[in-house]
């Protein structure tokens, strides 16, 4: 998805010579199984200002393409279950309100007049974001393939990468292979949008681009009698989401402890493939959410999946040119929200790559950010067993990572120690 953004708004911008290269079939990754759900609130203005380009994007993709984009917009709903909690997303809805996103705090019974189904026993209050919505992600990103398409790149499949070229620092082209041949592209610039072989793509041609898979849980129930469109649910204190579609619930997970997915590197046939089940590690989830979601105890599971994505170490995604190689830029890593940052994240790469220099402040995202050691395989295994998770923990200020942690010491580390220090983590 992310790759057909970048294509669509740098063929957007005019230029003409644009060729995306995918080694499989659009959307096989990780694309084609995720939940979809659009939010426009982010932690910053800039990445909130992404997001809502990113909605407004795939608003006129229908039109612009003749697509489906199964587009709904349903709002979105986040329940605190703990004073901490209501404090951190009364402070996100302030903050929405000042980037100019419609929100409302409401209480435990708006909540429950806004979603029948939920048990509010122990919710202490919410948060209501109107403008939110799901979509289809493989429509979508075809909808963006098309929309390249029609103002000039070129979109090829079933063809893969195999080396990177370079020269003097800078970038030359890529060789390319598929099942009957080969061949090389010169190109002034390559995009790295590989998702979670991005790791491996970056490894080329000495570039850090520093990412881990790991396994990621849903269940889709039986059609459920009576059920009609419901906004989006997020209960962050007990690691849930859930969406309505089609008359059926999608429960997710975002557990505290993940599992890392594809150390010894991800199979070269990898298409539309799903991971083996773990309903073990899943089962803790379903008994908070059965107690949560009460009609869930009579619905019978239709699907239970597991699907790999990619987690960076600070649970930012990656994007920019990257410090080892000019030209060389990079669009991944996106924790879990690819659909609902694909669009802008595509918009300013493309404007980034146009001019030349960032459009706004994207340092939150900048692949500048991470340091050398953080690309190493251990470290990336060790750090996202927690980043998956964090996506749903308290988000306290100045909150520290707790693993893969004194990799890298300060001269003074011990002599600080000593004197009583507590430690944080910068720059890795």
């Amino acid at each position: 998805m992310v790759g057909c953004a970048v294509a669509y708004h740098l063929a957007k911008l005019g230029w003409k010579d644009v060729v995306l290269l995918e080694r499989k079939q659009l959307t096989s990754g990780t694309t084609w199984h995720a939940a979809g759900l659009i939010g426009q609130l982010r932690s910053s203005s800039t990445m909130t200002k992404l997001a809502k380009y990113t909605k407004e994007l795939y608003l006129t993709l229908e039109d612009e393409t003749g697509i489906a984009t199964g587009l709904r917009t349903c709002g979105s709903i986040t329940v605190a279950l703990t004073e901490d909690r209501r404090e951190e997303l009364f402070r996100g809805a302030a903050m929405a309100r000042a980037f100019g996103v419609e929100v409302e705090e409401i209480t435990a019974q708006e909540v429950k007049a806004r979603y029948e189904h939920l048990n509010i026993e122990d919710v202490v209050a919410g948060v209501y974001l109107p403008g939110d919505g799901q979509g289809d992600p493989a429509n979508i990103t075809l909808a963006m393939a098309k929309g390249a398409r029609m103002n000039g790149a070129q979109v090829f499949e079933h063809v893969r990468v195999s080396a990177i070229n370079q020269a003097d620092g800078r970038v030359t082209g890529v060789d390319w292979e598929t099942d009957e041949d080969s061949g090389h592209i010169e190109a002034d610039y390559v995009v790295n949008c590989a998702g979670m072989w991005a790791h491996e793509v970056g490894r080329m041609a000495g570039v850090n681009v520093p990412l881990h898979a790991c396994e990621h849980f849903y269940i889709v129930t039986e059609p459920i009698k009576g059920l009609e469109q419901l906004s989006v649910l997020r209960v962050p204190d007990e690691c849930a989401y859930y969406k309505e579609d089609a008359g059926k619930f999608l429960l997710g997970a975002f557990e505290p402890n993940a599992k890392p997915w594809g150390m010894d590197g991800i199979p070269k046939d990898f298409e539309f493939d799903q991971l083996p089940a773990d309903f073990d590690h899943f089962e803790p989830i379903l008994e908070r959410a059965i107690n949560r979601m009460p009609l869930l105890a009579e619905a019978g599971i239709h699907t239970f999946f597991n699907g790999p994505e990619s987690f960076t170490p600070d649970d930012a995604y990656h994007l920019g040119q990257t410090p080892e190689l000019d030209n060389y830029y990079v669009a991944a890593g996106f924790n879990s929200t690819g659909i609902q940052s694909a669009g802008g994240a595509g918009m300013a790469l493309a404007q980034w790559m146009n001019d030349g220099e960032k459009p706004f402040d994207l340092g939150d995202v900048d692949i500048a950010r991470m340091q050398p050691f953080q690309g190493n395989k251990t470290y990336l295994f060790e750090r996202s067993k927690e980043t998956l998770g964090l996506l749903y923990a308290d988000h306290f200020p100045f909150r520290q990572k707790a693993s893969a942690r004194g990799i890298r010491r300060s001269p003074f580390h011990t002599h600080l120690l000593e004197r009583g220090a507590v430690m944080g983590e910068a720059a890795g």
